[in-house]
């Protein structure tokens, strides 16, 4: 489909389709910096480059997923801390009518089925003036698990790229215009899908994995019998 038709489609001003680019963080970047409008798309077939939390690589072969950045221009930064989490909620919840399992949610930035990645959220902010001028939202969505990643999954067969970009769009536009933390209601909806609690933590704490709280934070009772509130902290668990 062309980009200005698939831009109608999905209700977004623009999208940039490219066959391959490094990563569409990057070109989300450039766009945000010329002035693009909040909501502009950027899809590619291949991101040669690609990397997900921490810098980590994410294989992105073309045909194989849904390789995408969303810009968005927030009001403000109320919302920023909670917005992976709420991003990736409603993710899987828009994705769940295509995958063969339930999707849930694994703290900070995740989608799983039955234990395995499906799909990664990133965000990042360029600021001016202590606020924020916009935000790149990255996803990436296993088609086709990477052969080689043994620990990743796929959607139902057969699903295409059109059908995720249909559902997923506006959940993330939706998720994007959040404000303040994580409301009462996403927090019982996040903990029916959470694939971390009653789960055993051995880094960077020892202890059992209880809930996400409203603030972002994973709240994790310590061994030490303290509780611990991580946020920015790569878990390592047990099992």
């Amino acid at each position: 489909m062309a980009a200005d038709a698939l831009a109608r489609r999905l209700g977004v001003p623009a999208v940039h389709h490219h066959a391959a680019v490094p990563s569409t963080m990057d070109v989300a970047h450039a766009l945000g910096a010329e002035g693009a409008a909040a909501g502009t798309l950027v899809l590619a077939d291949e991101q040669t480059g690609g990397r997900g939390r921490a810098g980590r690589p994410w294989v992105s072969r073309p045909g194989a997923g849904v390789w995408l950045t969303l810009l968005e221009r927030p009001a403000d930064a109320s919302g920023l801390e909670v917005l992976s989490l709420r991003l990736g909620l409603h993710a899987a919840e828009a994705l769940q009518p295509l995958a063969e399992g339930a999707v849930g949610v694994k703290w900070p930035n995740d989608l799983q089925i039955a234990r395995r990645k499906l799909a990664g959220v990133l965000v990042e902010a360029r600021w001016r003036d202590a606020q924020p001028e916009w935000v790149a939202i990255g996803v990436g969505v296993n088609l086709v698990p990477p052969p080689e990643m043994p620990d990743a999954v796929g959607l139902r067969a057969g699903t295409t790229r059109d059908e995720v970009l249909d559902v997923l769009i506006p959940a993330l536009r939706a998720a994007a215009a959040g404000h303040g933390p994580l409301a009462p209601d996403e927090l019982a909806r996040y903990a029916a899908g959470d694939a971390l609690a009653g789960r055993r933590a051995r880094a960077p704490v020892r202890g059992a994995v209880c809930r996400v709280l409203p603030t972002g934070e994973l709240l994790v009772a310590g061994d030490d019998g303290a509780e611990h509130r991580l946020r920015q902290a790569t878990l390592t668990l047990q099992d």
